[in-house]
């Protein structure tokens, strides 16, 4: 890196290195019986913040984001100061029969004090949850139910996992005779999800944890191939 480059990024200076407005949650289960869902925010910060919140898919084969809307999708929040969002269906058509799940971005913008210093940077810091919507058809029921209806199998270097629930399963922890699958991260309602090994093993031990509606891990369960 050139000296000048250098000077400059150390002359830089960060107002911000954790988030200040932190979300009431790691998830949000959307009961389709009900007609919104909320999630609490609160600014921690000295300053006031703008928050920013939007819906985004969490894969490309996931439901729209537009079949949801969150109110109000920007507002003012004074320091130490708590707020609740918003979450309501658009009338879009969701899956009766199966969950749907999105990523819940909150933004806080934090304000500026007086006159910025020069070469002074303010960063957005944004956390991300995962919003899902669980049609009235499902109420009574919770994936931890079901957990243990999963398959799995071998497919070269990765382990194949089949859900044939109509819960989305979000992994806390799975390991292929006691090695950690890092790569898991969820499988959707009816489908299946390949995570990759450090190598391939045609025959194995699974034992495998999900997230709960909690946000807390779940029973473990296990399963040979």
């Amino acid at each position: 890196m050139k000296p000048l480059a250098i000077a400059l990024l150390c002359a830089l200076s960060v107002s911000a290195a954790q988030a200040s407005v932190v979300v009431g949650g790691t998830r949000v289960i959307f009961d389709g019986q009900q007609k919104a869902a909320t999630l609490s925010v609160q600014n921690k910060d000295k300053t006031a913040n703008l928050v920013q919140s939007w819906i985004s898919p969490v894969s490309a084969d996931s439901a729209a984001k537009d079949t949801m809307i969150i109110t109000p999708p920007l507002f003012r929040l004074n320091a130490g100061e708590k707020a609740s969002v918003r979450i309501v269906r658009s009338g879009k058509t969701l899956p009766d029969d199966r969950e749907s799940m999105f990523w819940l971005n909150v933004k806080g913008i934090p304000a500026m004090e007086g006159t910025p210093a020069k070469n002074e940077v303010q960063i957005a810091i944004n956390s991300r949850i995962k919003l899902i919507y669980r049609p009235a058809s499902l109420r009574g029921n919770v994936p931890e139910s079901v957990a243990d209806k999963l398959t799995w199998s071998a497919d070269g270097n990765a382990v194949k996992v089949n859900n044939p629930t109509p819960y989305y399963m979000n992994f806390s922890t799975v390991t292929v005779n006691n090695t950690p699958v890092k790569s898991a991260t969820f499988v959707a309602p009816f489908s299946s999800a390949d995570f990759s090994l450090p190598k391939a093993q045609n025959h194995g031990d699974v034992k495998w944890q999900i997230i709960n509606d909690f946000g807390m891990r779940g029973n473990e369960h296990t399963a040979r191939y």
